[in-house]
């Protein structure tokens, strides 16, 4: 999306309007303080009077639940381009005498940026890390993370749920799940996957790009290593597992093992932490809903799902249309990108009844929070299972659970919705 720099704000091209009219003004600015801190007024207006809007720089905003969901399952529309446009950054930084190649060489490998073929392939390889008997064997020590997370501030009387529990869980279970030794270097990987997260964001300074590309060769050296352990004595984790796939007939290549490496710690971490966040927040905001889920524990997974949906941990995804092709009454040329608001589509009414009610009981709750077709999160069911314990532990080991601070800050990203701080008293 284009930002206008004079009135910080995203001109919106009413989607009834034709070239030769006169554009109707609509302000979109994802990137504002007020939108980050609240969303859904802007999407609700969107819903009702612009579901399809054009923007002034050529890429389109689709808000509609039914709109996304046929988008996001066409196989006419291909993933976000974003490693393209980096190349062409990375073309930018070569006429000033820096690089950030390593950065546009490995965004093209990872898995939500790729298309069919090269997708199925690495896709059907890696799911198999993440089968349904995995993630449910994964449960004993998931419980074990966060019971010693929360034994650390029991006394305390105060804790911060994101910095001493949503970022330490992932970060521990996929550590484990890579092979990565306990306590290895585990600070310094979830710096460079937080670093990393920023690729999502589309506004990314000339700084941030070269910070980027400094933690993929730093995250790469570290793989390395550990791969060329793993070469000499296999182990039951996924690196193991990706290099014995490397040299079977699907032909792995050495670049797609490292890519896949950091893409789970970066995506596996960023969502898990997201969605223990914003549901514990929505949980504090609402204590009657807090209170029916800590009379019956065993509704956490249908409070889980409402909460991915109430306040959705990805708001965005991005693609672009391989051909020419109608929807909701609107032509998307070949070559133009979409913006799909998940966030927004999550609060359909035409979908949800009564869509910005929070209720822990909801059913028929099919939301797009890990989007949907052949991108739909890998790693959905383990973030699920690791916020199901996270957040019924929090609510049944720290009783009276409130918060401590009324000015929470939102994390400057327009494609994952995250706070940076979530401090609580018990």
């Amino acid at each position: 999306m284009e930002q206008i720099t004079n009135s910080s704000k995203e001109i919106i091209r009413s989607s009834n309007t034709k070239k030769s009219e006169k554009v109707k003004p609509f302000p979109f600015n994802p990137f504002s303080a007020g939108f980050r801190a609240n969303p859904y007024p802007v999407y609700h207006r969107l819903l009702f009077e612009n579901p399809i809007c054009h923007t002034v720089g050529g890429d389109w905003v689709l808000t509609r639940y039914k709109h996304i969901k046929t988008i996001l399952r066409d196989s006419r529309v291909y993933s976000d381009n974003r490693p393209k446009l980096i190349q062409q950054k990375s073309k930018y930084f070569r006429n000033l005498g820096k690089s950030i190649q390593t950065l546009a060489d490995t965004s093209n490998k990872f898995l939500f940026y790729m298309n069919p073929p090269d997708h199925t392939r690495l896709r059907r390889l890696a799911s198999k890390a993440f089968s349904p008997v995995v993630i449910e064997g994964m449960r004993p020590q998931i419980q074990t993370i966060v019971d010693e997370a929360l034994d650390e501030v029991r006394n305390k009387g105060e804790m911060d749920i994101i910095a001493d529990l949503a970022e330490l869980l992932p970060l521990k279970v996929i550590a484990s799940m890579l092979g990565v030794p306990p306590n290895d270097a585990q600070e310094q990987l979830h710096q460079w996957s937080h670093i990393l997260s920023r690729i999502l964001d589309p506004l990314i300074s000339l700084e941030e790009y070269e910070a980027i590309n400094k933690a993929i060769l730093e995250f790469q050296e570290y793989f390395r290593k550990l791969i060329s352990k793993r070469e000499k004595d296999p182990q039951d984790d996924i690196i193991s597992y990706l290099i014995a796939a490397r040299d079977d007939s699907d032909k792995l290549s050495e670049e797609e093992v490292l890519s896949t490496c950091i893409l789970l710690f970066m995506a596996g971490e960023e969502t898990t932490v997201n969605t223990i966040g914003n549901g514990m927040l929505a949980l504090l905001n609402y204590p009657e809903q807090m209170e029916k889920l800590k009379q019956e524990p065993k509704i956490i997974q249908t409070a889980v799902e409402e909460m991915l949906r109430y306040d959705s941990p990805v708001q965005m995804a991005g693609r672009i249309a391989s051909e020419k092709l109608e929807i909701g009454g609107q032509t998307i040329q070949k070559g133009e990108k979409m913006h799909l608001c998940l966030g927004s589509a999550n609060r359909d009414p035409d979908q949800f009844p009564h869509p910005d009610r929070f209720d822990v009981l909801r059913q028929e709750n099919n939301h797009l929070a890990f989007g949907d077709g052949i991108h739909y999160c890998l790693g959905a069911a383990l973030a699920r299972t690791q916020a199901e314990i996270a957040i019924n532990s929090l609510i049944e080991q720290l009783p009276n659970l409130k918060l401590a601070s009324d000015k929470l800050e939102w994390r400057k990203n327009i494609v994952l919705r995250g706070l940076k701080a979530l401090p609580v008293k018990f």
